[in-house]
């Protein structure tokens, strides 16, 4: 085994947090090599705390021959980010500072507080959806079903884009409807399946049946039950005011 292969995800985060930040506050290290969920060609995602002298901002970089996602910020701005990340309902960075692993140490807390004012956030849970957006993820996810199941198999190209849209409009409604926090990407199956097992793998089972079968009635049918709990389809009588 050649001392690359001995290398863990950490050891390769940590060496990158030491080269490019010799005066960061603290650093860590999450997504799916924090979990041990890595392939080898994983990229990784990296939180790196620095003095407010510096700048926060995010950047993709390429150390040792892997691709690394960096979340920089200032000690100053951390609370703002985590406002943003709250808004966003994904909690990117607030779950990289809950469940990573740390990759310095900590000798004057910065860290160890940091990461009390994610799980500070996270455990407020992501802000409730307000009427006028419920009112246009309904309208959304009703459009998108009733093409759906319009469109004939034989149009193979619309199907699958209309799966795609479908499952995630319903998705995003079902996690807000629990009061979950949300995800794209790979991440969206993940956080879908712990707001809502039953609904989210009637979902995913949907959406792999017009994928492997065109066969988009199992997709409607979950798509269907979503709509039942926020109040139904929504098609006539939806107004959405426009500014100029």
């Amino acid at each position: 085994m050649t001392e690359n292969e001995r290398r863990t995800p950490a050891d390769e985060a940590a060496s990158l947090v030491e080269d490019r930040f010799p005066h960061a506050l603290g650093a860590m290290l999450g997504g799916s090599a924090a979990q041990g969920r890595a392939t080898p060609t994983s990229d990784l995602d990296i939180a790196v705390l620095l003095p407010d002298d510096d700048t926060s901002r995010r950047e993709v970089v390429r150390h040792r021959g892997r691709v690394a996602e960096l979340f920089v910020h200032t000690v100053a701005e951390t609370q703002g980010h985590f406002e943003r990340d709250r808004g966003l309902r994904r909690g990117t960075l607030l779950f990289l500072y809950d469940q990573g692993l740390p990759l310095t140490d900590d000798p004057h807390g910065l860290l160890a507080a940091t990461r009390e004012q994610a799980r500070a956030a996270l455990a407020e849970g992501p802000p409730p959806l307000t009427a006028t957006e419920w009112e246009r993820g309904r309208y959304v996810l009703t459009c998108f079903l009733d093409d759906l199941v319009d469109t004939p198999p034989s149009d193979r190209y619309e199907q699958l884009s209309l799966a795609d849209f479908t499952l995630r409009e319903a998705a995003h409604l079902l996690i807000a409807h629990h009061g979950c926090w949300t995800g794209i990407g790979k991440w969206l199956p993940r956080r879908l399946l712990g707001a809502d097992r039953d609904r989210g793998e009637a979902l995913l089972a949907g959406h792999r049946a017009v994928a492997e079968r065109a066969d988009p009635a199992p997709l409607a049918a979950a798509a269907g039950q979503v709509l039942d709990l926020l109040g139904g389809p929504l098609r006539d009588g939806y107004a959405q005011r426009w500014r100029a």
